[in-house]
């Protein structure tokens, strides 16, 4: 009775989050916390086979599963205003109001009395009396509840679905539309050069050098520049010179011939 009052008002609550939250990530990870509640609650029912199947299964394989989805597919908040399906919306409320109905009626008609464990459902043994009871007498539900969560994944699958309205652009056709880009807009026509190339340290906060020494701003976050965290030219030229002096490598005079300068 303490887990049951303790858990059930987080589940409650956790659920009608799940509802109200406008980001996917945050109900799933709410769907989590109503998880794992009530598999504490089947743990204090003394039901340990329930409790190992709601952590593993349900959350642990399912749940993970919804945030790859999510992280797969993506969710646009404007999807939920577009109606795929013609009358789902009223459909929907109408079939809400009746499941708040009968889970009305079925609170109404609840009585309560002194709470008992399942002492005599699992006296030949918990994971054999579930067993039982799902292959004989729930046998049906069971199988309809399979049925179901088919049919939701299909859904999920058909609702997901997005019919490509363009051919698929190839390798080519990117490159010729990079190339227009520069052309028109000025923007780089290649991969952007990573930092650190050509430096003495592969650090993000180096610019990459080009071919005549001078450093390249592309290869600095703009975000490190406005922090004024980027090391500037002349710095880098003052580590050069400082180089050069450690080897003594002097730079080449005008008498010097060509290889030597080399």
């Amino acid at each position: 009775m303490i887990a049951f009052w303790i858990l059930a008002p987080i589940m409650v609550i956790a659920a009608l989050g799940i509802l109200v939250v406008p980001k996917p990530v945050h109900a799933a990870l709410l769907l989590a916390v109503v998880m794992l509640s009530l598999a504490v609650l089947y743990l204090a029912a003394d039901a340990p086979f329930l409790f190992a199947v709601q952590i593993i299964v349900y959350t642990g394989a399912i749940l993970m599963l919804f945030l790859f989805v999510l992280m797969l597919v993506g969710v646009d908040s404007s999807d939920s205003v577009v109606e795929t399906i013609r009358g789902q919306r009223v459909a929907a409320g109408l079939g809400g109001l009746a499941l708040g109905a009968v889970l009305l009626i079925s609170a109404a008609q609840l009585s309560l009395g002194q709470a008992t464990g399942l002492d005599a459902a699992n006296a030949g043994g918990n994971i054999q009396a579930l067993a039982n009871l799902i292959f004989s007498r729930y046998v049906v539900a069971f199988e309809v509840t399979s049925a179901l969560i088919i049919t939701a994944a299909v859904g999920a699958m058909v609702l997901a679905h997005r019919e490509r309205t363009e051919p698929k652009q190839t390798q080519a056709s990117l490159a010729a539309q990079r190339v227009r880009d520069f052309a028109e807009h000025g923007t780089h026509l290649g991969p952007l050069p990573a930092p650190g190339t050509f430096a003495r340290h592969n650090a993000v906060d180096t610019p990459a050098l080009l071919p005549d020494g001078t450093p390249s701003a592309l290869s600095v976050s703009r975000v490190l520049a406005a922090r004024g965290t980027v090391r500037s030219a002349p710095a880098l030229a003052d580590d050069i010179e400082a180089i050069r002096a450690s080897l003594g490598d002097a730079p080449a005079g005008p008498d010097d011939g060509e290889g030597e300068a080399r």
